[in-house]
């Protein structure tokens, strides 16, 4: 092991863990670090590309680091039985297409490609957020209680199926924040579901976009089962291929933190005084980051949220 390969944290024996494992040419190591780091905080990461063989290790450096490429770098996550492995891997390559990360090579251990459309099934039941969203499994039975509002899901290999805290963070908003009739801009929408789940709240036209063309099909598909008529998604990378013919009353980029502030100085001409921008994909670390960036722009803070290291923000126009 290097001084830059680490592992953080106790996986125990008795656990199954799954790893995966993605490497990208070493200057995109920082950028790839980040993105691991919202699957897990537990990371190993592989980059030999600062040692010294001739002066530091001698005879004493192993083979194989001897020979690794010093132009590449690896960041692995480690999964216990269970995580959502397929749920995770969407996650990851949605990321990766949105910051461009095209080299990134992606590999697991523990469980076959073969099985991943299926193995998570298991851990994915409905889930309850905020006071009045349930999201269902396409595949469970669920019996609404009175004043609940479903919203029934398959997300294939998109992410977003309420699980993760990113997604939770902005429903709850979106229960506060959707207004009866508005107009709603959802930016990188993966399944859907903030899309959905704006339609259930009452919004009356709902725009989705995301770069990645199979998040695009599974939302479509969710869209179509869902029987909502007002929700359109399309291929987009970020705002550029948006609709813009008036702006919208409320918008979600449920993205990362780099990406959101890559798009902060774009998005002012799709908002009006009173729109609501929520953001969320932030790892509280960089939180501050982002909030600066917002308020550089002309934005102030109208809501924080956290939950178990994630931050999702309300902005609107100072």
């Amino acid at each position: 092991m290097t001084d830059k390969d680490y592992v953080c944290g106790d996986y125990g024996t008795e656990t199954q863990w799954t790893q995966i494992r993605v490497t990208v040419p070493l200057a995109q190591l920082d950028e790839l670090t980040a993105i691991m780091s919202m699957v897990s905080n537990n990371l190993q990461i592989e980059d030999y590309s600062d040692i010294d063989l001739k002066t530091c290790y001698g005879d004493l450096i192993d083979e194989s680091i001897l020979n690794a490429d010093k132009t590449i770098a690896s960041v692995s996550v480690y999964l216990p039985a269970e995580r959502s492995v397929p749920e995770c891997i969407s996650f990851l390559r949605e990321r990766f297409a949105t910051v461009g990360l095209t080299d990134a090579k992606l590999e697991t251990v523990g469980v076959n490609e073969e099985d991943w459309a299926n193995s998570w099934k298991a851990y994915y039941k409905p889930i309850k957020i905020g006071s009045r969203l349930v999201i269902v499994p396409a595949w469970e039975r669920y019996e609404a209680q009175e004043g609940e509002l479903i919203v029934r899901m398959d997300p294939g290999m998109a992410f977003g199926t309420g699980t993760h805290e990113t997604t939770r963070l902005v429903i709850q908003m979106l229960e506060k924040y959707t207004q009866e009739g508005c107009r709603m801009l959802d930016v990188g929408t993966g399944s859907g579901i903030l899309a959905i789940c704006a339609s259930r709240l009452g919004a009356a036209e709902c725009r989705a976009y995301d770069i990645d063309p199979m998040a695009v099909r599974v939302a479509n598909e969710n869209i179509k089962d869902s029987g909502l008529k007002n929700i359109t998604c399309e291929v987009s990378d970020l705002l550029r291929q948006a609709d813009r013919t008036r702006p919208y009353d409320l918008i979600c980029a449920n993205i990362v933190a780099d990406i959101i502030i890559r798009m902060t100085p774009d998005v002012a001409p799709f908002m009006h005084e009173k729109t609501v921008l929520l953001a969320s994909g932030i790892i509280s670390e960089r939180a501050d980051d982002v909030i600066n960036c917002f308020e550089a722009n002309g934005y102030r803070i109208v809501e924080r949220l956290e939950d178990n290291g994630w931050c999702g923000l309300a902005v609107m126009k100072k």
